[in-house]
């Protein structure tokens, strides 16, 4: 945590005022490593799931020196397992991690200031409120959308993992682990539409979670980019105060 002035305004995830800092160090080292590469991992996805649902046309030449889909195949079944792998890393990191490590992971539902602090979020977003709360670490409407986020995410490994197996047959740990999604949607081109549609939702996501990052670090002047760099969340009108 950095030598800081006091603000004041600022609150936690559950409405509650929180330390009075200029900055905080919110976002520990994992996190902030887990979130470019879950960036990363999710472009290369995106991109080569798009072709693979639509393939490209015949490339000219001798099929023998052709290899283009099974490259894209490629990049996808690795990028999957690197998302993977690094879900499970996330989801351990919330055991072990600050407070923030695990914020995403559950809804106090029961807190009425968290779910009133959901409406006034939403009315700051769509411009019928003239100041923004201040928050350290995800506000209440972040943190639902980002709990929303997680469970899209293991919705993508869970049944990718299940397409993956047919591939490689019933005595493979992906069919053993995943086969299980074939119970609910026996016909597999079902669970490629449902996987397909939840990819189309995570790029819903990232583009409005890229316009909000923006928008909160220029309305707000509370840091957002920067906080997944330096793990820091800085208030800087209070800073200029």
């Amino acid at each position: 945590m950095t030598e800081a002035t006091q603000i004041h305004g600022v609150l936690d995830a559950h409405g509650e005022k929180a330390a009075e800092l200029q900055s905080v160090y919110v976002y520990e080292a994992p996190v902030r490593l887990w979130h470019w590469i879950n960036a990363a991992a999710i472009v290369v996805l995106a991109t080569t799931g798009y072709f693979i649902a639509s393939p490209l046309p015949s490339t000219p030449g001798e099929a023998s020196s052709q290899f283009l889909m099974g490259y894209i195949r490629f990049a996808h079944f690795s990028a999957g397992y690197v998302l993977a792998v690094a879900l499970l890393l996330r989801i351990y990191w919330a055991f072990v991690g600050n407070e923030h490590a695990k914020q995403i992971f559950y809804l106090p539902v029961w807190d009425r200031q968290w779910l009133s602090g959901i409406l006034y979020e939403a009315g700051w977003y769509a411009f019928l409120v003239k100041q923004p709360k201040k928050y350290i670490g995800h506000n209440p409407l972040g943190h639902l959308v980002m709990h929303l986020f997680m469970l899209n995410l293991a919705f993508l490994v869970v049944t990718g993992f299940a397409l993956y197996s047919e591939g490689e047959g019933r005595d493979s740990w992906q069919y053993k682990l995943f086969g299980w999604v074939f119970a609910i949607w026996p016909n597999s081109q079902d669970v490629h539409t449902w996987h397909h549609l939840a990819m189309w939702g995570v790029i819903l996501f990232v583009i409005i979670h890229i316009y909000t990052a923006v928008r909160e670090d220029i309305v707000s002047r509370q840091s957002l980019i920067s906080s997944m760099i330096s793990g820091e969340r800085v208030f800087r009108d209070e800073a200029d105060k």
